[in-house]
C-alpha cells in the first residue's frame, strides 16, 4: 500500500470519528430540546391551572393542567430513552459527551418535579 492511500484512508478514519463526535452532539442538543419542551408543557399546565383557576367544575382546570403536566413527563422520558439508547451506540473519540447517567439524572429530576407539581394541584384547596 502506498503512503498516499495510507495517508487517505487516516483522513477518512478522521473524518469518521469527528463525524461520530458531532453525532454525539447533536444527540445531546436534540435531548435538549425535548426537555425544553417538557418543561414548556409543564409550565402550560401550570399556568391553565393558575389562569382559570375559578372555573367551574372546580375539576376541570386541574384536569387539563394535569394533562399538559403529563405530557412533559412523558416527553422527557421519552427523550431520555432515546438519547441513551444513541448514546449507547456512538463512540466518541475527540469530544465528550454527557453521559447516560447524568441524562437519566436531568429526566429524573424533571419528572419527580412534574409528578410533585401534580399533586400540589390536587391537594391545594
Amino acid at each position: 500500500m502506498s503512503d498516499d492511500t495510507k495517508d487517505r484512508d487516516g483522513l477518512a478514519e478522521d473524518r469518521t470519528d469527528l463525524a461520530e463526535d458531532r453525532t454525539a452532539m447533536a444527540n445531546e442538543r436534540t435531548f435538549a430540546g425535548w426537555a425544553r419542551t417538557a418543561m414548556a408543557a409543564i409550565g402550560i399546565g401550570l399556568a391553565f391551572n393558575a389562569l382559570f383557576n375559578a372555573m367551574e367544575p372546580a375539576w376541570a382546570p386541574k384536569a387539563i393542567a394535569t394533562v399538559f403536566i403529563l405530557l412533559g413527563i412523558f416527553l422527557v422520558i421519552m427523550a431520555e430513552r432515546r438519547a441513551c439508547a444513541v448514546s449507547a451506540r456512538l463512540d466518541t473519540h475527540a469530544g465528550k459527551e454527557l453521559s447516560s447517567m447524568n441524562v437519566r439524572v436531568i429526566a429524573i429530576a424533571i419528572g419527580f418535579g412534574a409528578a410533585c407539581l401534580i399533586a400540589g394541584i390536587w391537594l391545594l384547596v
